[in-house]
C-alpha cells in the first residue's frame, strides 16, 4: 500500500491496482479478506470500532474464559469449520461437552423434545409434557386439515398455528427461534428461517407428514459428526485467528477507520486503473480500491451505498434489527449444584425475564477443565420489540437473571463475579419476504461494478452462513468482468494468481 503525501495535509492515499477493500472487521468481513487474499489480492479490512469480530467477543469472568457473544457455531454446515482449520484452529474445535437442553415451561424444567424440525413436531407424541393433553389433540388434527395455501412466503408462527395448534408454537418454536434470532415467530419467514421446512411443506397437505420427509432425508444423509462446535477459549477466538492470517499474509487491517464516504470513480485510468474503482474515506484516510466488499449491518450498508446505489441502500434501511443482552455469572463450584444438562430455553407465554440459560461450566468442557473451582453460566435477555427490560440498569438485569434462575433451578449462591454484555440491534430479523428483499438488494449491487455486500442481514445469521456470505460476495467479484480486467492490470498481484502472475 503506497501513502501519497504530496497533498501536505498528512492524510494518506492509497492506490493501486489489484486492490480489494472491506468494509467491517465482523467474521463476514475478515472472513471475506482472507478468502480474497486466498485469491491473491491485495486487501485492507477497515473497521470502525477498536476491535475485531463484531457479536463474536471473548472475555473474562472471575478469571475464567468465556465468550460475551456468539458461544457455537452450527458443524452440520462446513463453512465456519473449514474456515477455523484453515487458520489453525484445528486442535482446539471442541463439541459439546453435555448434551439435552430443557424446556423451562409449565413451572418446571423439561427435556427438550426429540425428532422435530425446529419445534415442529412429527407427531404429538414428541411433545408430551411441554403441551397440554389439548394441546396434543390438537397436533393430531393436522392430517385432516385441508391443505393450506403457503405462497411466495409465509411466517413460521402462523402457518404452524393453523396446521398444529398456537401452543407448539408458543411454547417449543417461539424460544428455539427466539434462541436464533431475538424474534417473533408469527412474523419470521419459513422460506428463510427455516427452509427445508418451506420446501418440505410445499409438496405435503400434512405438516407432520413433511416433518417425517425431513427426518428421513436426513437419516439417509446422516452426518457423523457433533451438530455443534465449539473452540478452546471460546468461540471469540475464531475472528482473532482469521485476522492473524490476514496479516501475516500481507493484508492491511485498521481499526478505528468508519468509512464516512464510498464513491465510484469514473472510467479514467489516471484515476483507478482501467476498470474504474472506488473513493473511500475512512477514519482520515483515502483510499482507492478496484473493488469493495461491503460487510456491515444493515443500517451502516444503506447509508455508505446511499450515493452509488440507492435502491439498494432503501432496502437495507428497512431491515428491522433486536436487541438483546448477555448475562455472565460465575460462582464457587462447592455448593453449587445445577441440573445435568446445557441450560435451557424458556416459552415468552410463560412471563420470564430470561429468554434462556447456558451452563457454560456443563457445556463446554474446557471451561470446566480450565476452571476446577468455578462454575460458568449465562442467561439472555430481550426480544424483537422488548425495550423495557433492555433499559434497565446492569444491576437489575443480574437481579432478574438471579430470580429466575433461583426458581428454574433452585440456584441460590451468591455469584463470585458478573457482567453483562449489551448487543444493541444485534440480531438482523428476517420477516416474511425476506428473501425477496435479499434478491432485490442483490440484483442492485451487482449493477454496480466492483461492488459486493456479506453479513448476516442477508441469507442467515449464524456464523456458518456469515461466512458463506462472505465467500459469496467473493465469488461476485470472480464474476465482475470490469474488475478481473483491472486485477489483471496490476503486474505485481492479480486477483486469481498469486505474486507475479
Amino acid at each position: 500500500m503506497h501513502a501519497d503525501t504530496r497533498t501536505g495535509t498528512g492524510t494518506a492515499t492509497v492506490t493501486g491496482a489489484g486492490h480489494v477493500a472491506v468494509v467491517g472487521g465482523g467474521i463476514a468481513g475478515l472472513a471475506a479478506a482472507h478468502r480474497l487474499l486466498d485469491d491473491g489480492a491485495r486487501v485492507t479490512v477497515l473497521e470502525a470500532s477498536d476491535r475485531l469480530g463484531g457479536k463474536l467477543l471473548p472475555g473474562e469472568v472471575a478469571g475464567a474464559r468465556v465468550d460475551l457473544g456468539a458461544e457455537s457455531m452450527l458443524a452440520r454446515r462446513p463453512e465456519a469449520v473449514a474456515l477455523a482449520r484453515e487458520v489453525g484452529l484445528a486442535d482446539r474445535l471442541r463439541p459439546p461437552a453435555a448434551a439435552g437442553a430443557s424446556i423451562w415451561t409449565r413451572g418446571a424444567l423439561r427435556p427438550m423434545p426429540k425428532g422435530h424440525v425446529m419445534g415442529v413436531p412429527a407427531d404429538a407424541a414428541a411433545l408430551s409434557g411441554v403441551l397440554s393433553d389439548e394441546g396434543l389433540r390438537r397436533i393430531e388434527r393436522d392430517r385432516d386439515l385441508p391443505p393450506t395455501e403457503i405462497g411466495d412466503d409465509v411466517a413460521v408462527g402462523a402457518f404452524v398455528a393453523e396446521r398444529l395448534g398456537r401452543e407448539v408454537v408458543d411454547r417449543l418454536i417461539e424460544p428455539l427461534l427466539g434462541g436464533v434470532y431475538a424474534g417473533d415467530a408469527y412474523r419470521i419467514s419459513m422460506r428463510s428461517a427455516v427452509p427445508q421446512l418451506f420446501e418440505a411443506a410445499r409438496t405435503h397437505t400434512s405438516l407432520t407428514e413433511a416433518v417425517r420427509e425431513i427426518q428421513a432425508k436426513a437419516a439417509r444423509n446422516r452426518h457423523t459428526g457433533p451438530v455443534f462446535m465449539g473452540i478452546r477459549g471460546g468461540i471469540g477466538r475464531l475472528p482473532l485467528a482469521v485476522a492473524e492470517s490476514v496479516r501475516a499474509r500481507g493484508g492491511e487491517i485498521v481499526l478505528n477507520a468508519p468509512v464516512t464516504e464510498l464513491r465510484r470513480f469514473a472510467d479514467d485510468p489516471a484515476d483507478a486503473g482501467p476498470g474504474g474503482g472506488w473513493r473511500i474515506v475512512a477514519g482520515g484516510r483515502v483510499l482507492r480500491a478496484d473493488a469493495v466488499v461491503v460487510a456491515v449491518p444493515a443500517g451502516a450498508a444503506a447509508a455508505l451505498l446511499g450515493a452509488e446505489v440507492p435502491a439498494a441502500a432503501a432496502e437495507l434501511a428497512a431491515v428491522e434489527y433486536a436487541s438483546m443482552a448477555l448475562i455472565t455469572l460465575a460462582y464457587r463450584r462447592a455448593g453449587t449444584a445445577l441440573p445435568a444438562g446445557s441450560g435451557f430455553l424458556v416459552p415468552p407465554v410463560d412471563g420470564r425475564t430470561i429468554k434462556a440459560s447456558t451452563f457454560a461450566s456443563q457445556k463446554w468442557g474446557w471451561i470446566a477443565e480450565e476452571n476446577p473451582d468455578t462454575v460458568v453460566l449465562r442467561t439472555s435477555v430481550g426480544r424483537y420489540g422488548e425495550t423495557e427490560i433492555l433499559g434497565r440498569e446492569d444491576a437489575d438485569l443480574v437481579e432478574v437473571s438471579r430470580r429466575d434462575l433461583r426458581e428454574a433451578t433452585g440456584l441460590t449462591a451468591e455469584p463470585l463475579e458478573t457482567r453483562v454484555t449489551r448487543w444493541d440491534d444485534g440480531l438482523p430479523q428476517y420477516p416474511v419476504g425476506h428473501h425477496a428483499r435479499v434478491a432485490r438488494i442483490r440484483a442492485h449491487v451487482a449493477r454496480v461494478p466492483g461492488l459486493a455486500v456479506c453479513g448476516a442481514a442477508y441469507d442467515g445469521v449464524g456464523i456458518p452462513a456469515c461466512v458463506a456470505s462472505a465467500n459469496a460476495a467473493v465469488d461476485a467479484l470472480r464474476g465482475d468482468g470490469r474488475l478481473l480486467a483491472a486485477l489483471i492490470a496490476n503486474p505485481v498481484r492479480s486477483l486469481h494468481g498469486g505474486a507475479g502472475e
